[in-house]
This record gives C-alpha cells, sequence and structure tokens, in this order.
C-alpha cells in the first residue's frame, strides 16, 4: 500500500511549479520588434521624435493634399502677412502669414518638408551605400586596393566639404538632383572608414574561416557572411548623418545653391527672410528655422537610442535593452 503524500510537500511543490512557470514566462524571449517598441516606450523621447518625424513625412508625401495653398501663388494684396491673419469675410486664411510677395508660409513650410526629407534620404543612401561597399572592399581585400581607397578618402578629408559643395554646383548648376549627388559624395568617406574597421574585425573570425572552407567565393564571404554584421554601427551613423545633410541642404540653399527658387525648401526660405527680419517680419525665419530645429533633434534621439539599442553592452544597463 502506497503512502499518501504529504500535505505541506504537494503545496510546496505546487507553489515551486507555479513559480518555475512565471519565471518562464517573464523570460521568454521577445521578438526584435517587441524588444524595439519595450526600449523605446521605456525611454519615452524616442516615441515623441518618430511621431513628429512621421508628420513630417506625412507632410511630405501629402504635400499637395494638406498645403491649404500653392506654395508659389503670389497675392501682391497680402504681402506681409502676420500669423493668424484674417480675410475680408472674417475667415482664417494665413495660419503662419505670407511672406513679401504674399506667399503662404504654412504651404511652403509643408512643400518644404518633401525637398528636405527627400534630399537627406536620398544623400545618405546614396554615400552610405557607396562607402560601405568601398570600405567592404578595401577591409576584405587589402592590399593596393584598401591604399587606394584609404588615400582618397584621405584626400577628400583634406578638402572642406563645404568648398567642394560650392565648387561643384557651381560647375552643375541649382538643381536637387545635383545636390543629393554633391551631399552623397560628402557622405561616403564616413561609411567607408568604419565600414573597413569592422571588416578588418569580422575576416579573421572563426565563422568567416569555416564559410571560407566550405568553398564559398570571395565575393559571397564579402556580402552574405560579413556585411551583414557590420551593419549595426553604419545604420546609426546614417540616423545621425541624415540630420546633418539637412543642415548642409539648407546651408546651401540659404547660399543660394541649392535648389532652384521655384522649389520651396526650408533653407531657401530662411534666405529669403534676411531682408525681412529689420522690418519686424519674425514668423518668415521662425517657421522654417523651428521645421529645421525640429526635425534634426528628432532624428538625433532616434540615433542615439538606435545606438543604444542595438549596442549588445548596453542592454539591461538602462539605456539599451
Amino acid at each position: 500500500m502506497s503512502a499518501s503524500p504529504d500535505p505541506k510537500t504537494a503545496q510546496s511543490a505546487g507553489h515551486v511549479s507555479s513559480l518555475d512557470f512565471q519565471m518562464e514566462e517573464m523570460y521568454e524571449p521577445q521578438s526584435f520588434t517587441q524588444r524595439a517598441i519595450t526600449s523605446m516606450t521605456r525611454a519615452r523621447y524616442p516615441v515623441v521624435a518618430i511621431i513628429f518625424l512621421t508628420l513630417i513625412a506625412l507632410c511630405a508625401i501629402l504635400a499637395p493634399q494638406l498645403a491649404p495653398k500653392d506654395p508659389n501663388r503670389i497675392e501682391i494684396f497680402d504681402t506681409l502677412k502676420p500669423p493668424f491673419s484674417y480675410n475680408r469675410d472674417g475667415e482664417l486664411e494665413y495660419v503662419l502669414g505670407t511672406d513679401s510677395t504674399g506667399r503662404d508660409v504654412l504651404s511652403r513650410v509643408v512643400y518644404g518638408a518633401r525637398i528636405s526629407f527627400f534630399v537627406g534620404l536620398a544623400a545618405v543612401g546614396l554615400g552610405g551605400g557607396a562607402g560601405t561597399i568601398l570600405g567592404l572592399t578595401a577591409g576584405y581585400l587589402g592590399g593596393r586596393v584598401d591604399d587606394l581607397i584609404m588615400r582618397l578618402a584621405d584626400i577628400q578629408l583634406a578638402y572642406p566639404f563645404i568648398l567642394f559643395a560650392i565648387m561643384i554646383l557651381t560647375i552643375l548648376g541649382e538643381g536637387v538632383l545635383n545636390l543629393v549627388l554633391v551631399l552623397g559624395v560628402g557622405q561616403w568617406v564616413t561609411y567607408a572608414r568604419i565600414a573597413r574597421a569592422e571588416t578588418l574585425v569580422q575576416r579573421e573570425r572563426e565563422f568567416v574561416e569555416a564559410v571560407r572552407a566550405l568553398g564559398a567565393t570571395e565575393w559571397r564571404i564579402m556580402f552574405r557572411t560579413i556585411l551583414p554584421n557590420i551593419l549595426t554601427p553604419l545604420i546609426v551613423i546614417a540616423s545621425f548623418n541624415v540630420a546633418g545633410v539637412i543642415l548642409s541642404e539648407a546651408s546651401l540653399s540659404f547660399l543660394g545653391l541649392g535648389v532652384p527658387e521655384s522649389v520651396p525648401t526650408w533653407g531657401a526660405m530662411l534666405a529669403n527672410s534676411r531682408n525681412q527680419l529689420l522690418s519686424g517680419s519674425w514668423w518668415l525665419a521662425v517657421f522654417p528655422g523651428l521645421a529645421i530645429m525640429f526635425t534634426v533633434v528628432s532624428l538625433n534621439i532616434l540615433g542615439d537610442w538606435l545606438r543604444d539599442f542595438l549596442d549588445p553592452r548596453l542592454r539591461g544597463s538602462g539605456q539599451g535593452l
């Protein structure tokens, strides 16, 4: 005849099983998306940054639908209207006022998001892609290829970028594509140097040697084995560089070397506001300036969060995840 179980032992076993289940539930692996959302919610500021950048992206995509007026429409009788100006019928017509030719500032700010976002993303994509490939090639192949690519990088770093941009845009002329080309060329060195340094470390790892021993080609090792393992720092750098490119576009447009006058950009709006600042028309510089400032700050906050989130050394320290 078997002995009946001790009630205290059964209760203790049940308690341990329940505790084990709770521990398993607590430490159940999360997906990448779940970890990102948890980390972003804990940090709070990246959520605000993403909301603002989403609004700017919507303005860029849906500018014709969101802008109340044609951004280039000139109203001679409505020049330099202050914000929240009403028309003759008592209706609010100019929320952010008008410029010296009667163009609606709100519409121009909305359309300006389109150029700034396009130039920022396209230039970073062009420079980042070219720099990553060149850096990966230099770091993996080494030898004369490495020397050639790195000497080209040193030459470009020795020449001030703003002078290089002014020279090229003076030769090519103004235009969105020319601006993207110049800003993209100015970005590749950073990605090339980082990609080269990471590749020098990765090519000596055991898993690369194992893939090489299995007979994989050099190009397959570079682009299928090494490249995915060096993308994390490059993605973080790209998030910061978008903000820098937007500032560069605004600076070149301020100097009259960016896009044509007919295309509204935040930098060109700042340039056109110079003559009206002393007369009290503060809104011509404040609103495009705020758009640039909040966009750049949001991108920098997002870049800080990406750096902390993607760095495994910061996980569990309260900064990353």
